[in-house]
């Protein structure tokens, strides 16, 4: 058996829960993982249904945790793009693995 004094927020799986637990979270790195790089207005579309104030505290909220990349390009006029780190990458074996549960039992 465990040792009793093992707190629920140092399990891993309660750690990624906690890390998502957050309405949007999951959606765009789901979308992030189907492109290189997205601009923040490709994002809006891919994500419907989110405000623009939700859309760029949810990205700064990743990029604070060290999931989501942000570049902002100095050019007339300027943009910026989203991209996944490579610790995000990993995530897609989970997607997958939702994708295939989802489409047996869904």
């Amino acid at each position: 058996m465990k040792d009793v004094n093992y707190q629920l927020d140092e399990c891993p799986v309660q750690k990624i829960l906690n890390l998502f637990q957050r309405k949007w979270n999951l959606r765009i790195i789901y979308e992030l993982s189907k492109h290189e790089s997205m601009r923040f207005g490709e994002l809006k579309k891919a994500v419907l249904d989110i405000s623009n104030t939700v859309l760029t505290s949810t990205l700064k909220a990743l990029e604070n945790q060290g999931l989501v990349l942000r570049q902002q390009f100095n050019e007339v006029p300027p943009h910026v793009e989203y991209s996944l780190t490579e610790s995000a990458k990993a995530l897609d074996k989970v997607f997958q693995t939702m994708r295939e549960w989802g489409n047996r039992y869904l």
